[in-house]
């Protein structure tokens, strides 16, 4: 992992979407209020109902953000690797934590304090515009799932999340001319924590993995799931 004091914060705050607009004066304003801590893998961050004064920027690592029901079983919302941010919303809302957040990879992630946040915006309007931007891309997303879980199959989430997600890979030497080509999707985390993030069981989830390479749609080799032909698995049905 990359040693903290390795990290040139301004730097690494000025490339973000969030602060890109502001200038090298302003950026350094907001990290003086920011630290940096080291976490191992399966650490804790926040627990839900504690006091939210800062949100977070993930530099190195995953951290997942999840629940946990009465009954014990977990439903992760989220999954926020290195650039992405959380817990902007209850920092502004001041209430205390709605989910739990924990590393899912050893991971390095800067704090940014309320009180930086709230001076800054009272300086730039530019700012406070990204953070309204920002807050309304997560806003989408959360809207987006909601639909998906309500109005989509398992199958056709699983789907989803693999077309949204392919990387290009060229097709293998000697293979047809003019075949579709092979794309590659590397699961960023674990198939369990994946199926929880699309509201499935983790068993429910390996079935589809099987029943789209039953149908000759994609091979699966640990977490590189290989997509034989995009376009028949986009109107795949099961």
């Amino acid at each position: 992992m990359l040693d903290a004091r390795n990290i040139d914060v301004v730097r690494f705050l000025s490339v973000l979407p969030l602060f890109s607009d502001l200038n090298e004066q302003e950026v350094a304003r907001i990290a003086e209020g920011c630290h940096l801590r080291r976490y191992e893998r399966g650490e804790v961050v926040f627990r839900m109902g504690e006091a939210c004064n800062a949100f977070q920027v993930v530099v190195t690592g995953q951290v997942k953000l999840f629940v946990v029901s009465p009954t014990g079983v977990e439903k992760v919302i989220d999954i926020i690797g290195a650039g992405g941010s959380f817990a902007e919303a209850l920092m502004f809302l001041g209430k205390p934590c709605m989910v739990n957040a924990q590393t899912l990879a050893d991971s390095l992630l800067l704090t940014v304090h309320r009180h930086t946040v709230m001076e800054e915006l009272q300086h730039d309007w530019r700012f406070a515009a990204r953070m309204i931007a920002g807050l309304s891309r997560r806003l989408h997303g959360l809207v987006r799932d909601v639909q998906a879980y309500a109005l989509q199959t398992g199958v056709q989430r699983v789907i989803g999340y693999l077309l949204s997600n392919q990387d290009d890979q060229p097709r293998a030497e000697g293979a047809a001319a003019g075949a579709p080509a092979v794309l590659t999707v590397t699961l960023p985390v674990s198939k369990a924590t994946l199926a929880s993030r699309l509201s499935l069981t983790p068993e429910y989830f390996s079935r589809v993995l099987r029943e789209l390479e039953d149908a000759r749609l994609i091979e699966v080799d640990r977490r590189d799931i290989r997509i034989l032909d995009a376009q028949r698995l986009a109107a795949y049905s099961g």
